[in-house]
């Protein structure tokens, strides 16, 4: 299976690149089925980390009613917001993100690299294992097939990159390839 991780800005270049390749967008832009890639989607029913009982509409609400903030701690009211927009929590609007509580009522701030792997990577797996196994399996086939650019607006497929934002599509080609990003051992 050979897939690639492209920046949809440039997707003019990719019949260049990649001559031949199937190529799909999975952002929120992009036409269904693979629009429910985006972490804007609105699957529901995603459990909230650290808060048992708890549930998001999408993996971006989960990510954005957590952060905290300078002049505003969590925002439970983006867990319910199913439009796939106003998400977004800015620190111009907020001041400067403090980090991202462990849960809606958690006392702890995890620091950016640590709340991807506690928050963002389980809630976006979860997603994926739970509300995209026939769009996974139709990628395999598709892979199996000829090589699978995967558009997204972000390119850094490394969660401990923590320079540039993380690309979901990263995070979808590490689970097809069977690469997904390991918890980091606890040290003695």
């Amino acid at each position: 299976m050979s897939f690639h991780l492209y920046n949809r800005h440039a997707q003019a270049h990719v019949g260049k690149r990649f001559p031949g390749a199937t190529v799909l967008d999975l952002t929120s832009r992009g036409p269904d089925p693979w629009v429910r890639f985006s972490p804007f989607y609105p699957h529901g029913a995603i459990p909230l980390p650290f808060t048992p009982g708890r549930t998001a509409a999408s993996v971006e609400g989960v990510w954005q009613a957590l952060k905290v903030f300078a002049t505003e701690d969590v925002d439970p009211s983006k867990l319910d917001v199913t439009a796939m927009k106003g998400l977004k929590r800015t620190v111009r609007r907020l001041g400067a993100c403090l980090g991202h509580r462990d849960g809606l009522g958690g006392a702890r701030l995890l620091a950016y690299g640590e709340a991807r792997r506690q928050i963002y990577l389980p809630t976006y797996r979860w997603v994926l294992d739970h509300h995209l196994g026939a769009e996974l399996a139709e990628l395999r086939r598709l892979g199996a097939e000829g090589p699978v650019v995967l558009l997204d607006y972000e390119t850094n497929p490394d969660p401990d990159d923590l320079s540039r934002p993380l690309s979901h599509v990263g995070l979808v080609i590490h689970l097809l390839q069977g690469t997904w990003p390991q918890e980091p051992v606890p040290s003695a």
